[in-house]
């Protein structure tokens, strides 16, 4: 069964992005629109303390009446987090997310340490290129028997 831990393997070309609670949201979402990504790990000093996402921008920021100039990433940041150990199935994770409607879960291992994020498109992803090599493997093998 295919862990996180491989998941974070295939997609080591992207740093983990994060930002600080003392970030104003207009700074974390500009470092989110230039990464092109939807949410960023919040650490202060070494230790995770929450998640930011285009979830708390809209529910938190926009459709409260903030201004994003003047809010910081530490009032409106999901605090309550779910996480998940690098050596956690893949399935259990994406059955977690669907289960409690997230799209992104932070990977921490057993000492605090933060080794990456998971969103939802990157389970997608992740299955997709392996049903898809799946497959090549049963066309190649009923090619050759024909």
């Amino acid at each position: 069964m295919d862990t996180i831990r491989e998941l974070l393997q295939e997609k080591r070309f992207r740093p983990l992005c994060i930002t600080h609670p003392g970030v104003t949201v207009l700074e974390a979402t500009q470092l989110m629109n230039d990464e092109r990504i939807g949410a960023l790990v919040v650490m202060h000093g070494p230790r995770l303390v929450g998640i930011f996402t285009e979830r708390d921008v809209l529910r938190r920021v926009v459709a409260d009446g903030r201004d994003p100039e003047m809010t910081l990433v530490a009032e409106v940041m999901t605090d309550d987090l779910v996480c998940c150990e690098p050596d956690t199935p893949i399935d259990d994770v994406a059955d977690t997310m669907r289960r409690l409607r997230i799209r992104h879960v932070p990977v921490v291992t057993a000492a605090g340490t933060v080794e990456g994020l998971v969103s939802i498109g990157d389970i997608n992803a992740h299955r997709f290129n392996h049903t898809e090599a799946a497959l090549h493997q049963v066309e190649d093998y009923i090619h050759r028997r024909a």
